[in-house]
């Protein structure tokens, strides 16, 4: 167990380092690099008290008492920013990293006027100070955990609609790794209410050190975190216009394209995707379209969201997938890889999921059915 909590904080510092130095790096590089520095010294401070440091070093103890309050805050802020232009922190965002605070206030008298002693007597519960002070922490953090994770998932669902709104390949911005992510961190929250409701409030004793599980998610997390997160675009890295409408709840009030217009916008695109087919380039955005058909973003997804009840990615996608089934049908010599990224798509993964969603069955299955026909 020791060789993998090493590996854990190793690799939190690691994957820190990497987001601080990536190239281009955007506001959630920063925050989710700060999250793992957090969770490294997190899982440091575990490790030197499983190991018997705080016995030798009693003057370590309570230093990350407060930090799980940190991690709620953490991940929400690194999803919230996914969703904003902004590059920058705004100063009431601050405010989640309060209850942290305090507690490190609170604790002050304990880190600088209790002796070594002392200290040790109060981990060990032989002393009664603090004893409240613990339980209400604890309370505090579990909460904290829970319902960060719950707003945090919520915005990611915010955040999908908008991608599927303005771009046409959600490869590297899609942020369903970062929903599994949320989800590893409330099961860390649940299953920390679960152990101790059943050891603190039931008397229930574990026949192991249950806390490994905890840590075991975190360490999990950081695997998962290094191998998605690293990799993930802000949707606003390239300054890109965001549309936030929702076409199910959206009327478009105040977009300023009547009736009339709206039908000739539509005509427009509708001609323009026929024969200047604009969704063969794999980057094409709401963005980018609306500015070759001179108007702007958020009437041009009125057009598509009113006429052709859909969003902007799957307008284009459904145009690409029309695409390839042309040139598969002409070029049968050639992959399926090839013909699809030659119709758009920008991997072989997007181009099954989407065809999928499109057709009903895969594209081999597809090109056999035809085949046979």
């Amino acid at each position: 167990m020791e060789i993998i909590l090493i590996t854990g904080i190793f690799m939190s510092f690691f994957i820190a380092f990497l987001l601080l130095t990536k190239k281009g790096k955007v506001i959630t590089d920063k925050i989710l690099a700060v999250w793992t520095i957090i969770i490294g010294i997190h899982l440091l401070g575990f490790y030197l008290n499983r190991m018997g440091y705080w016995q030798l070093y009693p003057h370590l103890i309570g230093t990350t008492a407060p930090i799980p309050l940190l991690h709620g805050p953490l991940i929400y802020l690194y999803t919230l920013y996914s969703l904003r232009k902004d590059n920058k922190l705004r100063k009431i965002d601050y405010l989640h990293f309060t209850p942290a605070v305090i507690t490190y206030f609170y604790m002050l008298n304990f880190f600088f006027f209790y002796s070594a002693e002392e200290k040790l007597l109060v981990d060990l519960g032989k002393i009664p100070d603090y004893a409240v002070f613990k339980f209400v922490l604890l309370i505090a953090i579990l909460i904290s955990g829970l319902v960060y994770a719950i707003l945090s998932y919520r915005l990611t669902w915010i955040h999908g609609g908008r991608i599927r709104n303005n771009f046409s390949n959600d490869e590297g911005i899609n942020l369903k790794w970062l929903r599994n992510c949320i989800v590893g961190i409330a099961l860390v929250f649940i299953s920390a209410t679960i152990v101790f409701s059943l050891r603190e409030g039931l008397g229930i004793p574990f026949s192991f050190d249950a806390d490994y599980i905890f840590y075991l998610i975190i360490i999990f997390l950081i695997f998962y975190i290094g191998y998605f997160g690293i990799k993930q675009e802000n949707i606003f890295t390239n300054n890109t216009q965001i549309v936030n409408n929702n076409p199910e709840s959206v009327k478009y009030k105040n977009s300023g394209l009547k009736d009339e217009a709206a039908i000739e916008l539509h005509k427009k695109l509708l001609h323009t995707m026929e024969t200047d087919k604009p969704f063969l380039d794999p980057k094409l955005s709401l963005s980018c379209l609306s500015e070759n058909l001179n108007v702007t973003p958020n009437q041009l997804s009125q057009v598509i969201n009113q006429y052709e009840k859909v969003n902007f990615n799957d307008f284009v996608n459904s145009y690409r997938v029309e695409e390839f089934i042309r040139k598969a049908a002409k070029n049968k010599n050639y992959s399926i890889l090839a013909l699809a990224l030659d119709s758009g798509f920008n991997s072989k993964s997007s181009f099954n999921n989407v065809f999928k969603k499109h057709k009903g069955i895969t594209p081999s299955a597809y090109l056999s059915q035809s085949t046979h026909n």
